[in-house]
């Protein structure tokens, strides 16, 4: 890490360096030139794209593997709320910075709403008394209602599965945190920041679900001397949280990640919630870059041959997946302990001294941890840093060969008479011209191919979308369709609680059961069908570039004869190839992602109005009956049949709702997300084809003027410049030494 931190610094300055020549030229040259111009905004961005890049790292697993506990000893201090809540949705970013600080964002007043109407939909006993029909918290008395509401509701709708009812604790929390969270919500996202001696008090946010319900956010930044402020480490929610839509977020975050930490406990092992997250993981196509950690924990192995047996078997089952895991065991709490020995409270100082007996376990961890360190900061600095350095060094190279290059041709002309000077010129422009009709047929083609997939990419998602053919749709209309519900299960509660009650129960666990379905079969399809997209559409783009090669290669060639000519003696890579482009650092350069996850689970309210109507329907029929002296159905019969009913209308809505907002979903990605990603790899490989030609087609026009018409001073000129090529020959120095560096980093 610290290594990496060392040469991107060197980078840094060296681009710093060639500021500041393109800015002495300016000077030189009496007036701003296009060519000049391009090189600073190349360098800028550079400089902006190093600084601000960064590695994303998310730690995941199940809920009390010991998630907070790693992130908290790799960052070397308790910082993260340990063993916070499972009904938060909370993903907790941590990086270094200057100071500790914590910044935790806040839902808007909308989106508080949005939440609770979501929750609230079939809920029985409710009506709202805000404007338009709209419920808001703020409103006083929509709380009332609403807490009246939920404090009628039987255990048979408190508990679902096993577990409390997701809706009725979102709705409860958000209630019970309103008065201590009112005055800092509003209408747009807020933050609200603890800095230095208070930075623990964002825990109070994060451990209590009351306020934490109202967190879609939260950043940590540690004060290190250390220059690792591109690296985030990401506290996600447990994997087998109840709540489905904390799952989507989580693939929301894991989709920008560049690597994954999966903790399993020793206590548990891999269990069967495991090997599901993991397969979805795999569905998603990032399952390849992941380590594992067996969190251990010491109490719970008799041996260190015990333990190695369970290491072995989860090596195994994790090889069903992820064919040779990395897998790395050792104790997080004790490094945690560790680190902080001189901290710790009594208790916890008791558990860390009976730790130290265990000496065959403890040497395992050690050794472990150490392995785990090695192969973390390889993941950081050997892969995808190593490149984007390289990437960078590169491009500053290109820049440097070409002030180079401006600087030997200049001196040339200067040496010369005005009829020398104006040869030379002459002859330049010829292959520039010819340099710039190649280059305008590139963009031409590169913006037509663009187009083509475009158009490609658009008949796919629509294929993949589509409500009849495609296999998304299809496959939640079969969930929806074939969803059963066994009636007999709740004649009880239509007894006991009546119909809008039992209503609510079943929709409870219909919309439990497909939110399940989609972030646990659906996203990961569409996730893969990105993927597989962005991967046909990049290699399709590079091959059209690269038949332009011989092209580019036979003008080069020719340029480089005539520049030969003159007594100039290239600089360049005279047949540098086109790399694969990165089509990370191109998202974050143009700023998009995929739309959230959780976009697709959102339902309407009208499923409960019809299902009221046709109730109270058949108890017209039967008074009717009842009047005209005819056979009529109990009353449980006929709440039956008005449940049965009631149950197809909410599957019919249901299934409505999720192909309108999956269809609103289908076009963000077309046109938000592709067709953007589409246009910016065009434009960055038509600059990288271009850069070749700019290496050499070079704009003499300003200079040439000022010396012909002898409107400057030629022996000032000349020694102003050769001093300017006195700092671009070390410049050039320092870049090899780099990436003799870089190189040596890779290999090691």
């Amino acid at each position: 890490m610290n290594s990496y931190n060392l040469l991107k610094n060197e980078l840094l300055q060296i681009n710093a360096d060639i500021i500041s020549l393109i800015s002495d030229i300016n000077l030189i040259i009496e007036g701003s030139n296009h060519k000049f111009k391009n090189w600073n905004n190349i360098c800028m961005g550079i400089d902006k794209h190093l600084s601000e890049e960064i590695f994303r790292v998310g730690t995941i697993g199940p809920i009390k593997s010991g998630k907070s506990t790693l992130v908290n000893s790799l960052f070397k201090g308790d910082y993260l709320k340990r063993g916070a809540g499972v009904v938060t949705s909370i993903v907790t970013r941590i990086r270094y910075g200057k100071r500790n600080t914590a910044k935790l964002y806040f839902k808007s007043w909308n989106e508080v709403n949005e939440d609770i109407e979501q929750a609230m939909i079939l809920f029985p006993s409710m009506s709202h008394s805000s404007k338009d029909n709209r419920f808001d918290i703020r409103n006083k008395d929509d709380r009332i209602m609403l807490e009246k509401s939920i404090s009628t509701l039987g255990n048979s709708q408190l508990i679902t599965d096993d577990t409390r009812n997701i809706s009725i604790v979102i709705m409860s929390s958000y209630l019970k945190g309103y008065e201590d969270i009112k005055d800092i919500v509003s209408l747009e996202t807020t933050i609200k920041v603890f800095k230095d001696d208070k930075l623990a008090e964002h825990k109070a946010f994060v451990g209590n679900e009351n306020l934490a319900v109202y967190l879609k956010d939260i950043l940590l930044e540690i004060k290190s001397s250390r220059d690792d402020v591109y690296l985030e480490i990401a506290d996600c929610q447990g994997s087998d949280s109840p709540n489905p839509l904390h799952l989507a977020m989580i693939q929301d975050y894991l989709l920008l990640t560049n690597l994954l930490i999966y903790v399993i406990s020793s206590r548990t092992g891999l269990r069967r919630a495991d090997i599901k997250f993991l397969s979805m993981i795999k569905k998603m196509g990032i399952i390849d870059n992941i380590l594992f950690v067996i969190n251990c924990d010491f109490f719970e192995h008799e041996s260190l041959k015990e333990l190695k047996t369970l290491i072995e078997k989860i090596r195994e089952e994790i090889s069903l997946i992820r064919p040779n895991p990395e897998i790395y065991t050792f104790s997080a709490l004790y490094n945690l302990f560790n680190e902080n020995r001189n901290d710790l409270s009594r208790k916890d100082l008791m558990r860390f001294d009976q730790w130290k007996n265990e000496e065959d376990l403890l040497s395992f961890s050690n050794k472990e941890t150490t392995n785990f360190d090695d192969a973390f900061l390889g993941k950081l600095v050997g892969e995808r840093y190593s490149l984007l350095l390289k990437n960078h060094l590169e491009r500053i190279e290109v820049i440097k060969t070409d002030l180079h290059q401006w600087i030997d041709l200049n001196l040339k002309i200067l040496s010369k008479d005005a009829a020398g000077a104006n040869a030379i010129i002459e002859k330049v422009n010829i292959h520039q011209e010819k340099m710039n009709r190649i280059g305008g047929m590139i963009k031409q083609t590169l913006e037509g191919s663009a187009e083509k997939i475009k158009k490609e990419m658009k008949k796919n998602s629509d294929r993949f979308f589509d409500n009849r053919s495609g296999e998304i749709q299809d496959d939640i209309t079969s969930f929806i369709r074939n969803y059963r519900v066994s009636i007999e299960k709740y004649n009880a509660d239509l007894k006991a609680t009546g119909f809008s009650n039992t209503l609510y129960l079943v929709y409870q666990e219909f919309k439990h059961t497909l939110d399940t379905f989609i972030t646990e079969k659906i996203n990961p399809k569409i996730f893969g069908f990105v993927k597989n997209e962005e991967e046909n559409m990049l290699s399709y783009m590079e091959s059209i570039a690269k038949s332009y090669h011989l092209i580019v290669h036979d003008a080069i060639d020719e340029y480089q004869n005539a520049v030969s000519s003159f007594g100039i003696e290239p600089f360049f890579e005279k047949h540098r190839n086109i790399k694969t482009q990165d089509l990370e650092t191109i998202k974050k350069i143009i700023g998009i992602k995929l739309p959230p996850a959780i976009a697709v689970m959102r339902y309407n309210t009208r499923i409960k109005t019809e299902a009221i109507m046709r109730l109270g329907l058949y108890n017209i029929i039967r008074s009717l009956k009842k009047f005209l002296k005819k056979p009529v159905n109990a009353p449980l019969e006929e709440s039956t049949r008005a449940l049965e009913d009631g149950i197809a209308s909410m599957k019919r809505e249901t299934e409505k709702s999720i192909g309108f907002h999956l269809n609103n979903y289908k076009e963000n990605i077309k046109f938000q997300y592709f067709f953007k990603l589409v246009v910016a790899v065009s434009n960055t490989l038509y600059e990288d084809l271009l850069s070749r030609f700019q290496e050499y087609a070079l704009d003499l026009s300003r200079f040439s003027e000022l010396v012909i018409e002898k409107k400057i001073d030629k022996k000032n000129m000349s020694e102003k410049i050769k001093d300017i090529q006195t700092r671009c020959i070390k410049t050039g120095k320092e870049l090899s030494l780099l990436k003799d560096k870089i190189e040596k980093v890779d290999n090691t």
